[in-house]
């Protein structure tokens, strides 16, 4: 079988997670690319790599660690991640300038240097009130622009979750077997998740709202 080729950003957690297995059961050959853009901690990227290498896909790490430093945001500079949930305004400290921008970017360059046009990330319905960069008028730009700086390429920026909330994914990925044990939500690096932050509190709901325990341990 012919597959068709694409690059995921791979960020390590349910959402993307999901979105990779979708892509697998939907028969493309998949290329993974995660990034360490300077966050606080890496244990997303390490179970990106983990879960990668279980399954056989080809998986990327970039390293803009650099950048860290000069992103304004809670998830990248010496202040306290907030807690609660993501309707709360003080969860737009965890914005981070951009970054879908630069990562399908530099996925899309990517993917071009190995003669893949399409790219894929797990923006949701549910990240649209506080990140800009993670809704459909973004992602329909952002495909017009790198198409147009890349002439004899038909580019194209998936994005089959923007219509749906976390709980709709959680549902499509219980059925795809996804492996939530070897992702990581929360925002905090410590040994166990918070249940506190916003990631943490929103999955845990969609976990709730499914009827299934969170195979992740909490503080």
């Amino acid at each position: 079988m012919n597959m068709k080729k694409i690059v995921i950003i791979l960020s390590g957690g349910m959402d993307s997670t999901t979105l990779l297995y979708y892509l697998l059961d939907k028969g493309y050959e998949v290329e993974a690319i995660s990034f360490d853009y300077g966050q606080k901690h890496l244990k997303e990227v390490g179970r990106a790599k983990s879960i990668c290498a279980v399954i056989g896909v080809s998986h990327t790490i970039i390293d803009m660690s650099s950048m860290g430093e000069h992103l304004q945001s809670s998830l990248t500079q010496d202040e306290e991640i907030p807690e609660g949930h993501y309707t709360d305004e003080t969860m737009k400290s965890t914005v981070v300038p951009h970054r879908n921008l630069i990562m399908l970017s530099i996925a899309n360059a990517i993917g071009l240097s190995k003669g893949i046009d399409t790219i894929a990330f797990a923006a949701h319905a549910g990240d649209h009130t506080i990140y800009p960069d993670c809704r459909r008028s973004f992602a329909s730009i952002a495909e017009l622009d790198l198409a147009t700086s890349s002439d004899n390429y038909d580019i194209r920026v998936l994005c089959p979750f923007i219509s749906i909330d976390k709980t709709d994914i959680l549902r499509m990925g219980l059925k795809l077997k996804v492996p939530y044990e070897k992702t990581w939500t929360c925002y905090k690096g410590d040994e166990k998740s918070c249940g506190k932050c916003g990631t943490c509190v929103e999955r845990l709901e969609a976990f709730e709202e499914c009827g299934v325990k969170d195979p992740l341990e909490y503080e």
